[in-house]
Order: structure tokens, then sequence, then C-alpha cells
């Protein structure tokens, strides 16, 4: 079974910077859309950023446009978010999510365990 894994989470300052990835274990077909979402306590989870391997066009929540940015190769199935100028209420568990599902063969939509960004002075 093919899982996804992230890292790159931890504890920052606000202002401070963090880079998440996000690899998958095992063999999968190429990605059509590689996101991440965050979900803070008692709060809905949330799309931060995605990007779709059509045009490599990209999208981000309204309060995370100018200070982060996604990246990923859908080839490796790779993931990337630099998350830059961090605020206190960027503080959330962040999740990793891979998407094919408009293709006939290999369909997939895979979750990580999600990992901690903890952003406090």
């Amino acid at each position: 079974q093919v899982q996804l894994v992230e890292s790159g989470g931890g504890s920052v300052q606000p202002g401070g910077s963090l880079r998440l990835s996000c690899a998958a274990r095992g063999f999968l077909l190429r990605s059509e859309y590689m996101s991440w979402y965050r979900q803070a306590p008692g709060r809905e989870r949330e799309l931060v950023a995605g990007i779709s391997d059509s045009g490599g066009r990209t999208e981000y929540a309204d309060s995370v446009k100018g200070r982060f940015t996604i990246s990923g190769d859908h080839t490796q199935n790779t993931a990337y978010l630099q998350m830059d100028s961090l605020k206190p209420e960027d503080t959330a568990l962040y999740y990793c999510n891979l998407r094919r599902i408009a293709h006939s063969i290999g369909k997939y939509d895979l979750w990580g365990q999600g990992t901690q960004v903890t952003v406090s002075s």
C-alpha cells in the first residue's frame, strides 16, 4: 500500500520560515493534482495551496498568498511547501494530498499523516 510521508514541520518564531516535503513511498502513476491542507484545533481542514500538472497552475488560500509557495514533481510524486513570513495563525497540522482521479487507470486520492507547524514567540 502506498503511503505519503510528510516532513519539515516544527516550531518557529513569527516571521520565520519552514519548508514542508511530501513523498510517496511506493509506486504511483503520475499525479494530476498535489496540494497541502491544514487543520487547526477546532477548525475545519482547509486548502492551503495546490498545483496542477496541467500547465503547472497553482492556487493559494487568500491568507497565505505572497508568503507560501507550492512546488513539486508530478512524475516523482513529490510536493513541497515553502512557508515564509509565518504568523501564529499559520499554526496547524499540515497534510499533503496527491490525487489522480480523471484517468481511468491508476486512480488514487491519498493523504499523508500530517506534520505539525507551530508559530509562536
